[in-house]
């Protein structure tokens, strides 16, 4: 069992049993740790003790990361910007399919991917050439197969490793001899673009709801289709469908398991508040 593995299981009892509301050596005992190893593990991966982890998993936290990120969703509202968004420093730029490459459906074009591990598991990282094209949290290639039919699929494990290191590794120095900017290569309707650019605007360790997002895009009674372009969001973790929650601070679904939901949004909200 990895590290991942056993956040993901902590969280996943948490979830069954918090009304038990149990303590370290409970939840030592559920991912067979000692109490001390149980504190490294978590100092070690997300920064944060056991006591502040169990904080970071209450309701009532992502109520206040809801608000500040509405609050910050509002602010880039009403000074009209629609920029790149950024992961710590690198700056991210998403560009879309015309609708020739979409008819194309890649035809001429080497996709490489390949699987590499992350902290949240081991991930499919694929790359077109105008930029990453696909980011998910499983061995299934299904998708990016349908999205790019007609590409040729090349397995690079090591290219992917690269790119993880470049995505997952917040520690300045991991990342002093890889370019600054990520180029993200997505297609989808207006609609779905249109959500998936609000997303790069809530910073890491901010949430925002369903609602909220409909209302940044112009179209506030569209949660339910918001939630829907969310839920069809190519590029995971990059495109931050994470960040997105309920109104009322629950978790709300996810492609890849409420667990690793928030187990994302946990080591984010440890990094960027």
């Amino acid at each position: 069992m990895n590290d991942y593995d056993r956040i993901a299981k902590v969280i996943r009892y948490i979830e069954e049993h918090r009304k038990e509301q149990p303590d370290l050596d409970t939840l030592a005992a559920v991912v067979e740790l000692s109490p001390s190893h149980f504190h490294r593990l978590f100092s070690r991966w997300a920064g944060l003790t056991p006591k502040e982890f169990l904080k970071c998993l209450t309701l009532e936290h992502a109520r206040d990361l809801l608000r500040e990120g509405h609050s910050v969703l509002d602010s880039a509202l009403a000074a009209g910007l629609s920029g790149p968004g950024r992961l710590h420093d690198l700056c991210i730029r998403l560009e879309a399919a015309t609708p020739g490459e979409i008819k194309a459906g890649g035809a001429g074009w080497e996709i490489r991917a390949g699987i590499a591990e992350s902290p949240f598991g081991s991930c499919l990282i694929a790359e077109s050439p105008r930029g990453i094209c696909h980011l998910s949290f499983s061995n299934d290639w299904k998708r990016l197969q349908q999205d790019w039919p007609h590409a040729q699929m090349v397995r690079d494990d090591q290219r992917a490793a690269e790119r993880a290191e470049q995505i997952f590794n917040d520690a300045p120095q991991s990342r002093s001899a890889v370019s600054s900017e990520l180029r993200l290569f997505v297609k989808g309707t207006e609609f779905q673009l249109k959500v998936w650019r609000a997303l790069l605007e809530i910073p890491p360790g901010r949430l925002v709801s369903y609602g909220r997002m409909a209302e940044r895009i112009g179209n506030p009674n569209a949660s339910r289709a918001v939630g829907s372009a969310v839920g069809r969001n190519p590029i995971g973790y990059l495109i931050p469908c994470h960040r997105v929650i309920r109104e009322g601070g629950g978790i709300g679904g996810y492609a890849w398991g409420t667990e690793r939901k928030r187990a994302i949004q946990l080591r984010e909200a440890a990094r960027h508040t």
